[in-house]
């Protein structure tokens, strides 16, 4: 017998639980400990923005790409970074919870895509800590003659086997293992080390500063060295898209916002300055050194090192060396310290497997997701090439930043949480207490018309906007922002594949622009008409839902520029956390059991008439009176 189709009412269902949403959590209580201060989140984002790329990115980019106008590269991808960051900043101070892109996704898109950009993250951290690992083995390597290596090539020999690495980096593998050491030690020894680490990679990039700007020579911008922009607006541009990738790595503190003392305050004060620390730190930095010497005669494996020695300091190249050895150190501590805690976010939901939920209970770190990805990204670090998976990089952080700026316009349109649901158990500051007149209208509410609820037209617009106005509230929100995503896409595509791989003629490709454009304006417009949530208590992102916008057409232009290759590696990612989603995940999840629970409670009292008081009298309390049947009359009580 033929198999029956599933019915729309089951295929709604199941849609419905794809996109269920998991409730916001104002509580303060957690099983982790809130030990870290301003500080210690500002240096964790500096430890990850500054690393290796400082002593790398900046030769490769002047030389190749925009000569000493790598600053403006610098710059403007700066700016562009803070689009995103100002999205974290919000969600990191709103939702104190560790879990950073894949929690704010969760409570405001649906679980199935908060599980894949959770999927997503987790190779982000996983990849990007081994190639630290190895990156930072090779540069000690550099220093010792490439001993090292021939040592281990000579007594294991070279391996010739697509998708591993030519020799084992034992000495990677052991700095990964020694690193994880550390942060299961808890958050407080992990954040002095990286203190440590950070200070003096700051410290020497201070001096690579003073002395470079001692050793100057503006001659160097001169026109007869090619002038201060040899490659144009276009080198600009893209070196642009290059140095965009030195900015990644503020989300470590929206993902430590769980162990903050203050996260309210911590977290966006903490992402202002890591992210200006970094941007100061890369603009001086490309500025001395393409003021020491010539764009052109730069190195670009160690320009920094190469600057020196040309001009007759080679002793200051060692203390570059140390400067670059420390700063890939804080790079691999902040993977470390972030991986752990995106698991244990999947785990505590139940997306995840529960194993790695498991809290030590002294030094409160998730010890079992340290544990385990330490060892697995020793393993990826020893054996494997991992030269073809660092674009996964590119695209993970993108397509993160992507839903954090879709996120961020949900919330903004969503109803704000009464005071109650914050519960008891959101002590200190992140509970109000409603005692003026003003704060209790804010609880009753009032007429529409003059305090209208988030997602509704705003009270000035209807009489110009009446058709808009009978929409439910939020409906005509959520047809504009996927316009608005469809629109950025198609405007984006436009822009990366217009000229070549389209092949419109001159008018087909203004025509698609102005309507792309105009139509990625118009649903803007439309978001701008409605009413949003406005709260005075926490940090939230200006110029919204502008900012947001803005911040997803440039993470798709930068993500249609990636490589046919890289998104079929990463179609396949998406389909192997897609088996472990409905292999697991789905089942166990929190959310899900929780409407099972409800749904079983409902059918525990609701039953046909002719069981209706059996059914009563199981749920009723002892000291109650049994149901009384239809047409009963109660006999009045004998005195």
């Amino acid at each position: 017998m033929a198999q029956e189709l599933p019915s729309t009412a089951s295929l709604a269902c199941f849609c419905q639980k794809l996109n269920r949403l998991k409730p916001l959590e104002y509580t303060m209580e957690t099983s982790l400990r809130r030990c870290l201060t301003t500080l210690d989140l500002t240096l964790l984002g500096v430890g990850c923005m500054v690393g290796s790329g400082l002593y790398v990115l900046t030769g490769t980019v002047a030389k190749e790409m925009a000569g000493p106008a790598v600053l403006m590269s610098f710059g403007v991808a700066a700016v562009a970074s803070l689009l995103a960051a100002l999205c974290y900043a919000e969600f990191g101070a709103r939702v104190p919870r560790t879990g950073s892109a894949y929690l704010f996704t969760y409570v405001s898109i649906g679980e199935l895509w908060a599980f894949l950009i959770g999927w997503d993250v987790l190779l982000e951290y996983l990849i990007g800590g081994a190639a630290t690992a190895r990156a930072w083995s090779s540069y000690l390597d550099s220093i010792f003659s490439h001993r090292i290596r021939n040592f281990t090539e000579a007594h294991v020999g070279i391996w010739q086997v697509p998708f591993l690495a030519r020799y084992p980096d034992f000495l990677a593998a052991g700095i990964v293992l020694l690193a994880s050491t550390f942060i299961s030690c808890g958050a407080r020894i992990s954040s002095w080390v990286n203190r440590t680490f950070s200070a003096i990679s700051l410290a020497i990039i201070l001096f690579i500063i003073i002395l470079g700007f001692v050793l100057a020579r503006p001659h160097n911008w001169s026109a007869e060295e090619g002038g201060f922009a040899p490659f144009g607006f276009s080198g600009i541009m893209t070196g642009t898209a290059t140095c965009f990738y030195a900015f990644v790595g503020f989300d470590v503190i929206a993902a430590s916002s769980e162990e903050a003392r203050n996260p309210k305050r911590a977290v966006p004060m903490a992402i202002a300055i890591s992210l200006g620390l970094a941007a100061g730190a890369y603009i001086l930095v490309s500025t001395v050194l393409t003021l020491m010497v010539p764009w052109h005669s730069l190195d670009p494996n160690s320009a920094l090192a190469d600057a020196f020695y040309q001009r007759g300091y080679s002793w200051a190249g060692f203390i570059v060396a140390a400067g670059s050895i420390c700063a890939m150190n804080t790079v691999l501590l902040t993977a470390l310290f972030s991986l752990p805690r995106i698991i244990y976010a999947m785990a505590v939901d139940g997306l995840f497997f529960h194993v790695f939920a498991h809290v030590h209970p002294r030094t409160q770190v998730p010890v079992v997701g340290i544990l385990v990805f330490g060892a697995l990204m020793a393993f990826l670090v020893l054996l494997l090439d991992l030269e073809a998976l660092v674009q996964f990089l590119s695209i993970g952080t993108l397509m993160a930043y992507t839903f954090v700026a879709t996120s961020i316009i949900v919330l903004r349109f969503q109803k704000a949480p009464p005071a109650s649901s914050l519960g008891p158990a959101s002590p200190g500051p992140m509970a109000k207490e409603y005692n003026s007149f003003s704060d209790h209208i804010q609880l009753v509410g009032t007429e529409p018309a003059s305090a209208p609820e988030p997602g509704q037209l705003r009270p000035a617009l209807r009489p110009y906007l009446g058709f808009l106005g009978g929409c439910r509230p939020g409906a005509a929100v959520a047809w504009a922002l996927g316009v608005l995503v469809a629109s950025a896409i198609t405007l984006g595509c436009v822009l990366v594949f217009g000229d070549s791989a389209l092949q419109l003629p001159p008018w087909g490709y203004t025509l698609l622009l102005l309507l792309s454009s105009a139509t990625f304006l118009l649903s803007l417009l439309v978001l701008g008409a409605h009413q949003q949530q406005h709260r005075q208590d926490t940090f939230q992102v200006p110029m919204a839902p502008l900012t947001p916008a803005l911040s997803i057409l440039l993470n798709v232009v930068l993500m249609l520029k990636l490589s046919y290759l890289t998104w079929l590696r990463f179609s396949i990612w998406l389909l192997i956390g897609l088996v472990v989603y409905f292999g697991y995940g789905i089942r166990h999840s929190k959310e899900n059991q929780r409407e099972r629970s409800e749904l079983t409670a409902t059918h525990y009292v609701v039953y046909p008439s002719s069981s209706l008081e059996a059914t009563v009298q199981a749920v009723q309390p002892p000291s109650q009176a049994p149901a009384k049947e239809p047409g009963h009359t109660e006999q009045p009580a004998s005195p």
